[in-house]
């Protein structure tokens, strides 16, 4: 199952440059996966090479719809208690 890259992605170049077979390309707002290339790194790495450098928590998803890389797994920052801080700034 492919992975796939959504509207969050802000072109970065950096999945491009790690896919072993060069499933990324450049679409027309955002990086895309070409699902009939896109092996999941299986056979070449333990972990999808796209998410695993991939600046943008939430910009990957598997073969299933989820997220590779959630929120809080870059900042190491629980996503409770990110929100909780959003809030607090917001309530400024």
């Amino acid at each position: 199952m492919a992975y796939s890259i959504i509207e969050t992605c802000v072109s970065c170049h950096a999945c491009l440059q790690v896919c072993p077979s060069e499933a990324i390309y450049t679409g027309v707002k955002h990086f895309m996966v070409d699902a009939k290339k896109c092996t999941d790194c299986e056979g070449d790495y333990a972990d999808p090479q796209c998410a695993s450098i991939c600046p943008i928590e939430g910009a990957i998803l598997d073969g299933f719809m989820q997220v590779t890389n959630p929120p809080g797994s870059l900042t190491g920052i629980p996503p409770a208690r990110l929100q909780r801080m959003r809030d607090e700034i917001q309530a400024r």
